[in-house]
């Protein structure tokens, strides 16, 4: 069996950034990596989950909306997948920009959070995403994204 494109990155390499994970015709997915890999801190699924929320409303109300295919959390807690069609990087990355702003600027109550809403709507805390935003935030604005990995 083949393996997948991500399997093939040393993810013992890969530091915080935002890559391009691949490119399937005109769809881009960005890998959007807040935690470094293997290093034992990731995201608890408190976080993860209201980063989702937060993020996937902020970047459908962009002036994205509609390129985005799909956002959503890694399985190891160590990032988020953000699928995008036909956009430039610089573009997407700019965006990317200020959704964190947004999210980091929110008041009021997290995105879907409800019971009509979400499967579970009880573990959603804002200000643990507002702080896991402004890490990665800093980590991008202090790096430059040309979205390669470095492996």
């Amino acid at each position: 069996m083949e393996r997948i494109a991500s399997f093939n990155v040393d993810h013992n390499l890969l530091d915080p950034g935002i890559y391009v994970s691949r490119r399937d015709g005109d769809i881009t997915t960005y890998d959007l990596r807040t935690r470094k890999p293997n290093a034992g801190d990731y995201m608890d699924n408190i976080t993860m989950h209201t980063v989702e929320h937060m993020f996937a409303t902020y970047i459908r109300n962009s002036e994205i909306s509609d390129k985005v295919i799909y956002f959503g959390p890694m399985g190891c807690r160590t990032g988020f997948y953000l699928l995008i069609r036909g956009e430039d990087d610089g573009r997407v990355l700019r965006v990317v920009f200020e959704v964190l702003e947004k999210i980091i600027a929110h008041d009021g109550e997290v995105f879907g959070a409800s019971a009509v809403e979400c499967g579970n709507y009880r573990e959603l805390d804002l200000a643990s995403a507002k702080r896991e935003c402004e890490k990665y935030l800093a980590v991008l604005r202090g790096r430059v994204n040309d979205f390669i990995y470095r492996t």
